[in-house]
């Protein structure tokens, strides 16, 4: 038996970046009231144990406005401008989160529409990530989530056209979906914002899921990245099975196989990556 554990699997950057910041801020405010506007990533692992140690997270804009006091840290996916903008107002102090490559979408889509151009985010619009960069692009916005949508789109005569995307978002689909909208007649300029290590963790993922005969995928089923994982390793390999930790995975369907590949979102802490590795490791 041979087990294959991705090298991109895990934290990235941003990831990591947020998570310090809120253990860095529960140490230097203690006594105070410290949130987080939203989930500060999408792992349920990693909430609990901030919730232990007495984080609260705003799950929506209405436990926002009833705020007067404490420390807001703001999400890893980021939020609309107006979030800021109204915490500025109540005083409130606030701690920035946002992965850096997000918050650069959200200056080119600020300065994007303020030179009047359209916007087109490609991604999920239900995703936190999405709903944050539509936030400070104006009012001529539109997200594009698949083929239909891209075929839909249209823009007023003559109009330049700014296309963005979702960090986290699948990078073949992205570039078909491009091609659909290149092929319409505007003006219209592509800023592939996929993080790079988004495309390195697919790349090696699909790699592996072609080479092994079962393929585990460790993330959050809210996790974007984990998702797309998942997409990638089940065209690449039938036997791939999404999990959120050990729990989740019946070992005994693994006993036929020879090889085994592991891969996890951007959001999964490396000791439960560790911890399926090395059961799926004993059981062989």
């Amino acid at each position: 038996m041979k087990v294959i554990t991705a090298k991109t699997a895990g934290f990235c950057f941003g990831v990591e970046r947020a998570v310090n910041t809120v253990y860095e801020q529960i140490e230097a405010h203690k006594g105070e009231e410290i949130y987080t506007y939203g989930p500060i990533i999408h792992n349920d692992e990693v909430i609990k144990d901030l919730e232990k140690k007495g984080v609260t997270v705003l799950r929506t804009e209405e436990e926002l406005d009833h705020l007067d006091a404490g420390v807001v840290i703001i999400r890893s996916h980021g939020v609309e401008k107006r979030i800021y903008e109204k915490l500025n107002e109540k005083g409130i102090t606030i701690v920035d989160a946002t992965c850096p490559f997000v918050k650069k979408i959200h200056r080119i889509v600020e300065k994007e529409s303020a030179l009047g151009h359209e916007i087109v985010i490609i991604g999920n619009p239900a995703h936190p990530e999405v709903q944050g960069i539509r936030g400070w692009a104006g009012t001529h916005v539109s997200v594009v989530q698949n083929k239909e949508e891209a075929d839909k789109f249209s823009a007023e005569d003559g109009a330049k056209v700014c296309v963005v995307s979702q960090t986290t978002f699948n990078y073949n689909k992205f570039k078909d979906l491009v091609e659909i909208i290149m092929k319409k007649s505007y003006d219209v300029s592509v800023l592939n914002t996929i993080c790079n290590a988004t495309k390195e963790r697919q790349a090696e993922a699909r790699e592996i899921a072609e080479s092994v005969d079962a393929m585990i995928v460790i993330g959050d089923k809210q996790s974007s990245n984990t998702q797309k994982l998942f997409e990638i390793c089940a065209k690449a390999c039938n036997d791939t099975y999404y999990i959120q930790t050990l729990d989740d995975l019946d070992l005994n369907q693994l006993g036929s196989v020879e090889t085994v590949g592991i891969t996890a979102g951007a959001s999964t802490p490396n000791n439960i990556i560790e911890e399926v590795q090395n059961n799926v490791r004993i059981i062989f």
